[in-house]
């Protein structure tokens, strides 16, 4: 289950977030190859963020994914990302940083 989590500085308090929650978790599940019931997508707002020495709009995300993460994935999912919050947020993709992480990296993969 891909899970996204994305932490910004923006205040959400009169913004409509369902189309952040909608097209994330339709883009993650494109890219990644998952169902999209199985994404998890959380956005949190107002959040005291510091990024390149300023405080202007910026966002901070991790999508946690047990699989389908290579660096073709992981480059398409943050641009779709950046896109979305530049979209409906105004957050530069230059202001937006993406940590990626496959639970299964490392990992020897099991002989049936």
């Amino acid at each position: 289950m891909p899970a996204l989590y994305i932490t910004t500085n923006v205040n959400l308090e009169g913004v409509d977030v369902e189309p952040i929650f909608s097209e994330a978790s339709a883009a993650i599940a494109s890219i990644i190859g998952r169902p999209q019931h199985l994404v998890m997508v959380v956005v949190k707002g107002s959040v005291p963020i510091s990024f390149t020495g300023t405080k202007d709009p910026a966002a901070f995300a991790q999508l946690i994914s047990m699989g389908g993460i290579n660096k073709v994935v992981k480059k398409n999912l943050i641009t779709s990302l950046g896109a979305i919050l530049q979209n409906h947020l105004t957050i530069p993709p230059a202001r937006f940083f993406c940590h990626v992480i496959d639970t299964t990296a490392g990992r020897p993969q099991s002989k049936l």
